[in-house]
């Protein structure tokens, strides 16, 4: 699962490239649940691999194609992210676990629910980092004045405010369970 975590702290250094991330991570989620879904009982165990990558592959391809044709911004801020969105383990993942094993509405919703997570996650990570580390969000200024904690836009930041959500996470579920 720390390997899903490299474009997500690449990229989280502002809330709008991680909207951008979201959505094409949960485009590329919901188009290979749904084709490997589709064609789960006739691919042979020994190629199910490769071919879910293959699959995932190509949907990723169309997405980096669409962004850099229409929004080449984005495609430009997001840079060789997207296409890592191939060797995600949270993708290759779902597939393994999840699509190969239901129908395609379930493995739909599936990639839906999974990207929006993803999502969240990667939308709270930019949040944190673009407020202190920039002293902005959405591009607009928090406090004037206010001199940015410049670390917070580079890789430590990432790493510190990564640490502190899976932290504050444990701590709530210790909690719930102490209940």
């Amino acid at each position: 699962m720390g390997l899903g975590f490299c474009p997500t702290l690449a990229v989280s250094t502002s809330v709008s490239n991680a909207l951008w991330m979201t959505l094409a991570a949960t485009g590329v989620l919901i188009g290979s649940n749904a084709l490997i879904s589709l064609i789960r009982r006739i691919v042979p165990s020994h190629l199910r691999i490769p071919i879910f990558i293959t699959i995932i592959a190509s949907f990723v391809t169309v997405t980096d194609l669409l962004l850099g044709a229409f929004q080449p911004e984005v495609y430009k801020s997001l840079g060789i992210f997207i296409p890592l969105i191939v060797v995600n383990c949270i993708i290759l993942g779902r597939a393994e676990e999840f699509a190969q094993k239901n129908g395609v509405l379930v493995s739909i919703l599936d990639g839906l629910g999974m990207g929006l997570g993803f999502g969240l996650t990667i939308f709270v990570l930019a949040m944190v980092r673009e407020s202190l580390g920039a002293n902005r969000l959405f591009g607009y200024v928090l406090i004037p004045g206010m001199e940015p904690a410049g670390a917070m836009a580079l890789a430590p930041g990432a790493f510190f405010t990564l640490a502190f959500m899976l932290w504050a996470m444990r701590a709530i579920n210790a909690r719930k369970k102490g209940r």
